[in-house]
């Protein structure tokens, strides 16, 4: 069934919103040296605007949105992208480290509801047969932040100043509310609900199993990921003056990678991702022996991004109709969830990496990956035997 051009422009509208949170989120990475520079801190400082803004994301999101989910959507959405505003108007405007940190925590905050929010309208406006593609092209979003804003936002930054940077985003932000304005769906009510009621979710066990299978399969990849760049130079023997276009290479193959997931929603889902993590996972420890020949290797990560998506979808809808099932008004609450799986699961496979890399070597990482590839496989055949 194809879209109404009125859900074709909510589509549009929702992937306009997680491509400006995402680049908002991401960009600052590529900008650490110059804000410790200009604020006088250590780069290690500067990190926790990384580390602090995920953090913020996985503890604040879930919390937020049972609390705001009461509230009729459409007041709701346009609050959230003003406060991302000023949280980005603020960034701009400070020369403080510290209320630096504070905007990007109430940034994540802000960003991580609209997400939840923006995947429940979606869930709740499209096709039934359209669905699981729409969530993934609004998943996709991120993604392309990834590839073109993020880049975009570090030559803004290095061009002119950090504070540029964070006038570019303020301005997206600003161009998404006009939209958001005009195309969110003004009669999405809210669900009265307590936190503790929503928490109640997680003695369900359908709910837990189906919230780590995106944790471990993403800590697979950022096993390796975190230390992409000593791969790319020093085992692959690619010069550093060519890393950007491998992660450029790496971004384009890795949206295809959300479309791919929106097939698998569509099909057979959790029964379907049994099988595609598997093949993550022979792909992943595949690297334990091409990581010293470049093509082999470069195709190895290549085909890595291709697969370190897959699930989003899949496990977005799952949690969602799980919560519904249980309670209408849980179902907001449900669909913060894969975000903050996704979150852990990067931050997991970061400290694992670290690990083998502090005791071990590159190569090794290949096989930490691969069995953190192995475990998603595993809850997700414990997952479908549960709901079958």
């Amino acid at each position: 069934m194809a879209l109404t051009k009125k859900q074709t422009f909510l589509a549009f509208t929702l992937t306009l919103l997680t491509f400006v949170m995402g680049t908002s989120e991401f960009v600052i990475v590529g900008l650490l040296t110059e804000v410790a520079a200009d604020l006088n801190v250590t780069v290690a400082s500067a990190g926790t605007l990384v580390s602090g803004f995920a953090i913020a994301y996985a503890i604040g999101t879930p919390l937020l949105t049972g609390w705001v989910s009461r509230f009729p959507k459409y007041p709701l959405m346009l609050t959230l992208i003003v406060v991302f505003i000023l949280g980005n108007i603020i960034s701009a405007l400070t020369s403080s480290f510290g209320i630096l940190l504070a905007a990007r925590i109430v940034t994540a905050a802000a960003s991580g509801v609209l997400t939840a929010l923006a995947m429940t309208v979606a869930s709740d406006t499209m096709p039934a047969a359209r669905r699981s593609s729409v969530i993934a092209l609004i998943f996709a979003g991120f993604t392309i932040s990834n590839v073109l804003g993020v880049p975009l936002g570090t030559f803004i930054g290095q061009l002119g100043s950090w504070h540029l940077t964070f006038w570019t985003t303020t301005l997206l932000g600003v161009v998404a509310c006009i939209i958001s304005l005009f195309i969110l769906p003004k009669t999405a009510a809210g669900e009265k609900s307590s936190i503790v009621k929503q928490l109640v979710l997680f003695k369900n066990p359908k709910i837990l199993v189906g919230f780590f299978i995106p944790t471990f399969s993403i800590a697979g990849t950022y096993t390796i990921y975190t230390y992409i760049t000593p791969i790319i130079e020093n085992k692959l023997g690619i010069a550093s003056s060519s890393v950007g276009l491998v992660l450029l290479a790496y971004g384009l193959f890795s949206i295809g990678s959300n479309f791919l997931a929106g097939k698998i929603a569509g099909r057979n889902g959790i029964g379907d991702l049994r099988y595609a993590f598997i093949i993550q996972a022979i792909i992943i420890a595949s690297l334990y022996v091409t990581m010293d020949i470049t093509i082999a290797g470069l195709i190895s990560i290549m085909l890595m991004a291709v697969m370190i998506y897959v699930m989003n979808a899949t496990i977005q809808i799952y949690l969602m109709d799980q919560a519904a099932a249980y309670s209408t008004a849980a179902r907001d609450f449900a669909s913060s969830l894969t975000p903050v799986s996704v979150n852990i699961g990067i931050t997991l496979g970061s400290a694992l990496g670290g690990v083998v890399v502090a005791y071990g070597n590159l190569p090794n990482l290949a096989i930490a990956g691969g069995i953190c590839a192995l475990i998603a496989s595993l809850l997700s055949f414990i997952s479908y035997r549960m709901e079958n």
